[in-house]
């Protein structure tokens, strides 16, 4: 999460959004609790308490990150956990953010 919460900070803005589902059923109360015990102050609080999108999606294990383009289609899927905010990652991110703004424009 804190990887998470420092990738929102330096990629979020129009084209890149970092959306954590959380599929905790005591609600936002928990949710928010936890990310200040963690110190998460980028990411916004997304809920899934019936769980419907974790079975919709496949999902298999957590965590579970998946990357959605901008039509809506996903492109890419890691389970387990990641330093999403690698020189590396945020590099590949940037790049594809900028390409499909360049598509999108055209």
């Amino acid at each position: 999460m804190p990887t998470l919460d420092r990738l929102q900070a330096k990629l979020g803005g129009p084209g890149f959004e970092v959306v954590a589902l959380s599929i905790d059923r005591a609600g936002p109360t928990a949710v928010r609790k936890f990310y200040e015990e963690i110190g998460i102050k980028s990411l916004a609080i997304y809920i899934d308490g019936s769980g419907k999108a974790t079975r919709t999606l496949k999902v298999v294990g957590l965590p579970t990150t998946l990357l959605i383009g901008a039509d809506g289609r996903e492109i890419g899927r890691l389970v387990g956990p990641s330093e999403w905010d690698a020189p590396e990652m945020v590099s590949f991110l940037r790049k594809h953010i900028k390409e499909t703004r360049r598509l999108g424009s055209g």
